[in-house]
């Protein structure tokens, strides 16, 4: 399974500090952006990024909710928002809803390697969406520190070390986790890596 070596080693970084799992971290990685830091974006790189427009419309005041609707970037139901393939078009995606609101925008996105909501801010112990989007910006370590305090919730993490691999989909995919198949793909990836790990710190 080839990971980026500076990938594994932020994974290594975190752990230390976070005390959560590595092969946790890097599985997370793995299923959710294929342990992609960044990609792309003009001539800069940037975080994966998911804008969910329903979570905009949702966090929106009701002057800003009527101008995001108009302008087809917020609805109250999900998916009925498209989310462009590319990470550029993401990118101007999420400047046009930050352009209304900001704040809203960037808690209604997913960011980076473990892509958690900026929605959790406030229980990931920042001061706003837009300070826990700037950690995912400096670097992998800061992506997966956000998904490292963001497994602690819960013992989200637990779950997965413990074989509950159900279990932990439900609670970080969400309640249709079966129709792709999460809890598989993060039950295989933890333990493929998990050996990995272990093989290599031997």
């Amino acid at each position: 399974m080839p990971l980026s070596p500076d990938i594994v080693a932020a994974a290594r970084e975190v752990e230390a500090r976070e005390g959560v799992s590595a092969a946790v971290l890097l599985a997370v990685a793995l299923v959710e952006t294929n342990a992609r830091a960044t990609a792309a974006v003009g001539t800069r790189r940037e975080p994966l990024i998911r804008f969910e427009g329903h979570y905009f419309d949702r966090l929106l005041p009701e002057a800003g909710r009527r101008i995001a609707r108009l302008a087809g970037l917020a609805h109250p139901k999900a998916g009925r928002i498209r989310n462009p393939s590319g990470q550029e078009a993401r990118w101007r995606l999420l400047d046009r809803a930050s352009a209304i609101d900001p704040a809203a925008a960037y808690a209604a996105t997913s960011w980076g390697l473990g892509q958690v909501m900026g929605a959790h801010w406030q229980r990931l112990g920042f001061r706003s969406a837009v300070e826990l989007a700037a950690m995912a910006r400096t670097s992998a370590a800061g992506q997966l520190t956000i998904a490292a305090r963001f497994l602690k919730i819960g013992a989200l993490a637990e779950r997965l070390v413990s074989g509950d691999a159900a279990g932990f989909a439900r609670l970080y995919n969400g309640p249709n986790f079966a129709a792709n198949g999460y809890d598989a793909k993060i039950a295989v990836a933890y333990r493929t890596l998990r050996r990995h790990l272990e093989a290599a710190a031997i």
